[in-house]
Formats: C-alpha cells, structure tokens, sequence
C-alpha cells in the first residue's frame, strides 16, 4: 500500500526536527514575540513603533548559494546558518533600518534531523548576534527535487526605520569620504569561482593544509561577518552614513555604484586596507584578471560607507575609541556614477 513515507516524505522525522530546534528559536526571542506554540503565523507586538513619527517598513530576502556545496563535502553545517542571518541583516542594515523578525527556508531531498538541527542552531546564532528575532520558518522535504544530501537555504528579515533617516545614497558628493569595514573572508558570494578554481582546476581537498594552523575548508566556510554592531555605534552617536553598501555578488563595481548619485564616481584605493589571507591564497592558485577579482569579490572589504569629511573626523575618534578597524579606501570625485578603482581602471 503506498503512503507519504513511502514517496519519501516523512512526517514524524519533520516533527522530530521541529522539537529538536525550537529550543535554539526560543533562545532568539524578545519580548515583542508573542510565543503562541503550534500557531500558524508569527505574531510581533509593534507597540514600540509608536515612538516612531514615520515608520517604514523594511524587508529582505537571500540565500547563501553554492557555499552549501562547500558545507555539504565538509559535512559541516553549524556556520552557514549565521551565513544566511547575515546576507539578509546586512542587507538591511545599509538602509539604516533595524532588523526585527528572521524567517527560513530550507528544501531537502531527505530530512536528516541531526544536520538541519546544525544549520538551525546556526541561525539562531545569527539572530542572536543580529539582535533579530527568529520567528518561523518552513522545512520542505522534496525527494523528487533535491538528491538526499543537497539541500537550499533561504533567509527573509523584516525591520524598521524613521523615513527621515533612510540612507539612499542621493546627497553623496564631490569630496566626500569612503569608509571601509573589513570582510572576515570571502563570506557567500563566488564560490561558483572558487570551486572552480581550487576544485577543478587544482583539485585540492577540503583538509588542505594553507598553513600550520589552517586547513583550507576553515577559510571556505568562515561565516560571514554581521555588521549590526558596527553601524549600532554609527547610529548611536547619531552619525548618519549618506551611504552605506554592503559588498555581495557584484563586488565593488555593482554594489556602491546603485547607492551614488550619476553625478559622481567612487574612487577606491585597493592598497589603503589589508587584504586577508584566503584571497592572496585564491589568486595564487590562478590566473585571473584582477577587474574579475573586485566584480565578484568583497576582497576584505564587506561594508562600505560614504560620509563628508568632517563626519569621518568623527568617525576616526569613535572607532578608534571602540578599537573598531576600519580604513578609508577612497573618495567621491564629479563623474557619472560609477566605481573607479586605482590600478585598474585609473593608472
């Protein structure tokens, strides 16, 4: 007799899994999540939004792409849950909104409780670091559609901002400073490349020593950094960034370039910060055109921001203060809207 078990489908593994996570959920709550237990939908009380004069609500979507492949050869899967938090948090937080409530999404082809609980506890300790509450989700189980180890994420965050204090990018001008946050590595974007690269071309494996302490599958799966304290020091010292970008797929060319005027161009400066580790690794193993590097890449720089001069000032005494690192990379000139960078297109 056929049954949902057996068309690969089962329920009681998918209710094991929910019991098994929600302990990691609860610990992401505050008190504006209404824990109705076996409801529906997420309830968040909004009364808090009556401090607001305008609010606005701000939302995002995004996954984390083929780093689960990385993830799924490694058989390591407690890191690319903060992967997920961050790609969606930090993406909101360049608006200058504040993250309230986290959603997933995962599909898989066989529901193994053990490893979904890893990428759940990865989340929660996301949300955690993004002062974000994780209130609901769903677990798909879609034997026809994924083979039983691949697997997909996806993230959904919604948050909150004053309309007058929406960053946008639209009074950026000439004179003006770039502001650059360090990347922890090469966080979710051009693995495609990467795998390429490492995998293909010079088939290492995943324990691959890239020196004493390090294997390569350390710098693979280094999570992505969540810059919510960052900016939270920004905005608690009321310096309000004119832009802020954060450096995702597109690299620098295609992320700045959407949050600046077309009366302006960006002009960056590749040598006025570190560059980590992994990517002097990565092109050492290829050859690649370094236009290709800083279109796919964030090359150690996540987070940018543009301020005027006098803001920096400040800036630089703040994070020097807080031991924050940052490094100014470059400066807004007259142009027409596009991204320059110093050895590359300017000689």
């Amino acid at each position: 007799m056929s049954n949902y078990k057996k068309a690969g489908v089962d329920i009681d593994r998918a209710n094991d899994f929910i019991s098994a996570i929600r302990p990691y959920i609860k610990k992401t709550y505050n008190k504006n999540v209404l824990d109705y237990y076996g409801g529906f939908a997420a309830f968040y009380d909004l009364e808090f939004l009556k401090k607001y004069k305008h609010p606005i609500l701000v939302t995002t979507t995004d996954g984390v792409g083929s780093k689960l492949k990385i993830a799924i050869m490694a058989a390591k899967f407690d890191t690319v849950g903060i992967d997920l938090v961050a790609m969606n948090v930090n993406d909101l937080l360049v608006a200058g909104a504040r993250p309230l409530v986290f959603l997933d999404y995962i599909a898989t082809g066989k529901l193994e409780v053990a490893q979904l609980t890893e990428i759940v506890k990865g989340i929660s300790k996301g949300c955690e670091m993004a002062d974000v509450s994780l209130v609901g989700g769903e677990t798909a189980e879609m034997p026809s559609l994924y083979s039983n180890q691949d697997f997909d994420l996806a993230g959904f965050c919604a948050g909150v901002i004053e309309k007058d204090h929406i960053i946008d990018g639209s009074n950026v001008k000439e004179g003006d400073v770039v502001v650059g946050f360090p990347s922890s590595g090469f966080h979710s974007n051009g693995f495609a490349l990467i795998r390429q690269i490492l995998f293909k071309e010079n088939n290492f494996s995943l324990d691959y020593k890239i020196n004493k302490d390090t294997n390569l599958v350390d710098i693979l799966l280094e999570p992505t950094r969540i810059y919510k304290k960052t900016i939270d020091l920004l905005m608690d010292n009321n310096l309000y960034p004119k832009s802020m970008s954060h450096i995702t797929g597109g690299g620098f060319y295609d992320n700045i370039s959407r949050v600046i005027p077309g009366n302006v161009d960006v002009v960056l400066d590749p040598k006025s910060w570190e560059r980590p580790q992994c990517y002097d690794f990565l092109i050492g193993c290829t050859s690649i055109c370094e236009k290709e590097l800083f279109r796919v890449f964030n090359m150690g720089i996540g987070l940018t921001l543009i301020v005027d001069i006098e803001t920096f000032k400040e800036i630089e005494v703040l994070f020097n203060k807080h031991k924050e690192m940052y490094f100014k990379i470059g400066n807004i000139i007259r142009g027409n809207g596009k991204v320059l960078i110093k050895g590359i297109d300017i000689k």
